[in-house]
């Protein structure tokens, strides 16, 4: 295996690996390398591609949003002849016209966790049903809130660009919630004055502390804290306890790695929505073996336009009428 960060400042760094196959090359491109959830991604693409005999590249941006480096990355595995690419696109809009230059290449391109806009942009799309991540975590929350009614509702997003995989998860929150949404395909147009506001994270503890403090700032009185994944949590987790806060408002995430699974066993979030990016990413390798091999592209689930690797709520104060696992269950199975 072959790991590179490739960037238009452009950071490019190459790393040994192993896994080499004579005919047959694919590439990984995430977000970053740093969120944890893509270093499972890698560990799932790695693991597949050395059972297969795939020689894989990997590329990754420097921070979430860094749309440069991937549309570097894709051109990079166009030259070297990559059979295809797996990429999560830190914006799924901008990235639609290159990995569009790959299929025109003859690369198969699969999107992970991330859909692109439109979503047959790509070839196929493993992913979270992230509507449905968000709605089981608005509906955790509704019912655990003694009036929710009453409820200050602070939304810790993505970035600026609202990727499809933020506006999913903030939208289906607010639907599970029993907030109406004007727009499913666009955040913070809800008119509700239960919603205190939104801000972005880059989806990393850092910028969830200073999204939740700028939203602390509006209204002290936060009693709900929606966030797109759980480092972001753990930030807004600190924002709080840093004055006091922390017993004032219930926290919700999406993401299910290991440690915000812990993060739920110990109180600080109270219900998360678990994905599994190492068998997306494995999913992904197999289905670039198989159109190696054949051809043959991937189908997606019936009834949906991605292949769903599927959701599962994690809290230890389960609610009548949602299933959910403890978070004890959970790290049975973290990332899986």
């Amino acid at each position: 295996m072959k790991t590179l960060f490739a960037g238009s400042a452009l950071a490019l760094v190459l790393c040994a690996g192993t896994a080499y196959a004579e005919d047959t090359s694919a590439c990984l491109i995430t977000k970053t390398d740093t969120n944890p959830f893509f270093v499972k991604m890698k560990e799932g693409a790695s693991a597949k591609a050395d059972e297969l005999g795939i020689e894989l590249n990997t590329y990754a941006g420097k921070i979430d949003g860094d749309v440069e480096t991937q549309v570097a990355a894709v051109e990079s595995c166009i030259a070297a002849g990559a059979k295809g690419i797996l990429i999560t696109p830190s914006d799924s809009r901008a990235l639609a016209p290159v990995v569009g230059k790959a299929r025109e290449a003859g690369l198969l391109v699969i999107a992970l966790d991330t859909p692109f806009e439109p979503i047959d942009a790509a070839d196929a799309t493993f992913a979270t049903d992230n509507f449905l991540a968000g709605e089981l975590i608005g509906k955790w929350a509704a019912a655990k809130m003694e009036d929710p009614s009453k409820a200050k509702i602070a939304l810790l997003d993505l970035n600026p660009s609202q990727v499809s995989v933020d506006y999913l998860r903030d939208n289906g929150f607010l639907n599970g919630f029993g907030i109406d949404i004007k727009d499913p395909t666009k955040m913070g147009d809800e008119d509700d004055p239960r919603i205190v506001g939104n801000d972005v994270t880059n989806g990393n503890e850092e910028g969830g502390r200073t999204a939740m403090e700028n939203l602390l700032q509006k209204d002290p009185e936060v009693n709900l804290v929606y966030t797109i994944n759980e480092p972001a949590a753990a930030g807004a987790y600190e924002a709080l306890k840093a004055v006091g806060l922390e017993g004032q408002a219930l926290i919700v995430s999406v993401d299910g790695g290991c440690p915000g699974v812990r993060n739920v066993e110990a109180g600080v979030i109270g219900a998360t929505s678990m994905q599994f990016p190492l068998k997306m990413a494995s999913m992904g390798i197999e289905a670039i073996k198989a159109f190696a091999d054949s051809g043959e592209k991937p189908q997606a689930s019936e009834g949906l336009e991605f292949t769903n690797t599927g959701v599962e709520l994690v809290t230890d104060q389960p609610v009548d009428g949602i299933p959910s696992i403890t978070s004890q269950e959970a790290l049975e199975k973290c990332w899986g």
